[in-house]
């Protein structure tokens, strides 16, 4: 698969409910089609400046995964889409960057959210750089014990060897097998899985896919290494597998 590459064009003036002071937009190259339903429930869309918001929860509702909050910010109400957190109506949060969706259904609750923004996850503390708040940094979504060790697959390389020999890795396509700890589903189009497998110090390997991967799940998966990339809007690794698929 090629390296994801990001189309960005500023929008001059895009806000919500006709108010120009909610989160700006900028539009991005649009991902490939995937015949995996999960995938395509918040496929597409237009990708969120990295600007800090902060907001006040005025409303909860929550499914399997996800988390839908109607928030209020600088007197304007919108909804946000975050994976499933508990939150406290009337708190003030903060949410930095996500994704903008237009008339998106919700099957649980049988209604059209005329606009929703699905964003990584949010915090009671104000955010950071735009760096430190890239999605391997995302306070939000679930997340488990890293694992002691993990058994590569036949083929596979561990994850201490790559971040060891990025010159090595740059551009390659590599098997990896590790632990999913952490997953933010569905920004910019495709899933970031954060794996590891016990061989670097407990650092996760951000990996972008398109399959339906499980907090805690153990799994092999093929992808792109790439080096120092910077998808813009804040989301910069040193290193990061991407286009990746589940191998057995």
């Amino acid at each position: 698969m090629k390296n994801l590459r990001l189309n960005i064009v500023l929008l001059l003036s895009l806000g919500i409910a006709s108010c120009d002071s909610g989160p700006k937009v900028i539009e991005s190259e649009p991902a490939a089609a995937n015949s995996n339903p999960g995938a395509q429930e918040f496929h597409g869309g237009q990708i969120i400046e990295a600007d800090d918001h902060k907001v006040v929860a005025e409303e909860a509702l929550h499914t399997e995964k996800y988390t839908y909050v109607r928030v209020n910010e600088n007197g304007e109400s919108y909804w946000i889409a975050i994976p499933k957190t508990a939150v406290e109506i009337g708190a003030t949060y903060y949410y930095k960057g996500g994704l903008l969706k237009k008339n998106f259904p919700s099957r649980e609750y049988n209604r059209v959210f005329e606009t929703i923004y699905l964003v990584s996850g949010i915090s009671k503390q104000p955010s950071g750089s735009a760096v430190d708040q890239a999605l391997s940094q995302t306070q939000g979504a679930e997340t488990v014990a890293p694992p002691k060790d993990v058994k590569p697959a036949a083929g596979a390389v561990k994850i201490a060897d790559i971040v060891g020999n990025l010159s090595k890795y740059e551009g390659k396509q590599v098997k990896v097998t590790g632990k999913c700890v952490k997953i933010n589903p569905m920004i910019m189009g495709r899933n970031w899985v954060h794996l590891q497998d016990g061989s670097a110090n407990n650092f996760d390997l951000t990996i972008t896919t398109m399959e339906n991967i499980a907090v805690g799940d153990i799994v092999t998966l093929e992808g792109t290494i790439a080096v120092n990339k910077d998808f813009g809007a804040g989301y910069k690794y040193n290193v990061i597998m991407e286009g990746a698929t589940v191998k057995q």
